[in-house]
């Protein structure tokens, strides 16, 4: 029988990374952690488990320290290093320091490897002087970091060797991330050579946008007219800057892809705009009694978002049926702000398999 390691689950959120890495049958998740209230009902929903706890919270970093576990999974909370965001980074006290933290739970606990997951803006951020920083912490607690290699204190690194991009992983997003894996200098073999992260994966889940998106939708996803002409508007007042302000419909042409779906709970969808005439739906009202569009603008549903994530029709397949769903109670704003800040599932099930390769290479697999 093949060796399980043992995970924990940092900032869990509705638990992509651990759902990945359980798909290969070598990962059992022992411990998770998140404060969003909503993440953690849906969570208990998904898993049975309840999640709620703090990171930053000594209490926690007592419990991780007498949890038995191999590994540390972690897709660090990114607001404060996002291209979108305001760029604060360790400055931003309630989410940038937090990286510290995992950096706390390491030193104390020493897991074979870990994993962490965070947007591409990550590498940029102060001139990179962000990422040097979590690279040197990492390398200085005695962990070799997959495809960054050091000169003195200097982090060593392509970002293509450390950004993966959902849609070379079967699902048609532009959503890129870094990923920081690491293991255990101690554990690794003299002149051990490490592959690449995967670039890409076999399966292709959706051929295209077109075979995400669903047929018929609630009218209460198409925009109002009054809304389309705003969103004209200011699109038209930016275009000669061309600073990326306005709309954009994302299933034209013969490969469509959507861009990255967000985690900012309404704000950001119209990124993502989906043309889909219904001539049932013209003249009937949505939001505050303004008819519909006449050119079948919509935006994509919670749904569509869950597809992007591989949370609907891949992790959750059992017997043929796709079980996953949100318990009752969590509103759309709330559906669209936890598949947004979660993972690709087949992304995290790819980087997952990789991982146990190093440690059957380490270890063996009995």
């Amino acid at each position: 029988m093949s060796k399980v390691y043992k995970t924990i689950d940092l900032f869990s959120g509705l638990g992509g990374i651990r759902k990945g890495f359980e798909m290969t049958g070598r990962f059992k998740n022992v411990l998770s952690a998140d404060i969003d209230k909503y993440a953690c009902l849906t969570y208990k929903h998904l898993y049975g488990e309840d999640s709620y706890n703090d990171v930053t919270s000594d209490e926690f970093k007592r419990k991780v320290k007498k949890t038995d576990y191999d590994i540390l999974l972690g897709g660090f909370p990114c607001q404060a290093f996002s291209i979108a965001g305001l760029q604060k980074g360790f400055d931003d006290e309630k989410r940038g320091s937090l990286f510290f933290d995992i950096a706390d739970i390491i030193k104390m606990t020493h897991p074979k490897a870990f994993m962490l997951e965070n947007v591409e803006g990550l590498l940029k951020h102060d001139k990179g002087n962000t990422f040097k920083t979590i690279t040197k912490i990492l390398n200085d607690l005695d962990y070799k970091i997959v495809g960054v290699d050091f000169c003195g204190e200097t982090p060593i690194y392509s970002s293509n060797n450390l950004v993966r991009t959902t849609k070379d992983f079967g699902i048609p997003q532009k959503r890129a991330r870094v990923f920081l894996m690491g293991f255990k200098k101690d554990i690794i073999p003299d002149n051990y050579i490490f592959p690449n992260l995967p670039e890409h994966s076999d399966k292709k889940i959706y051929k295209t946008l077109y075979d995400v998106l669903d047929n018929n939708v609630d009218p209460k996803y198409y925009l109002s007219e009054k809304l389309l002409i705003t969103l004209k508007n200011h699109k038209n007042n930016h275009s000669a800057v061309k600073s990326g302000f306005g709309y954009i419909i994302v299933n034209e042409g013969d490969n469509p892809i959507s861009n990255t779906i967000m985690a900012t709970g309404g704000s950001g969808k119209e990124r993502n705009l989906i043309r889909q005439h219904h001539k049932e739906y013209d003249n009937l009202l949505v939001g505050k009694n303004n008819p519909i569009n006449s050119e079948g603008i919509r935006n994509m549903t919670p749904r569509e978002w869950g597809k992007l994530q591989g949370f609907i029709n891949y992790a959750f397949i059992e017997n043929g049926v796709d079980t996953f769903s949100f318990p009752k109670g969590i509103s759309d704003t709330q559906q669209y702000k936890l598949f947004g800040n979660s993972v690709s599932i087949p992304v995290i099930y790819e980087m997952a398999k990789y991982m146990v390769e190093r440690l059957d290479d380490f270890y063996g697999n009995e």
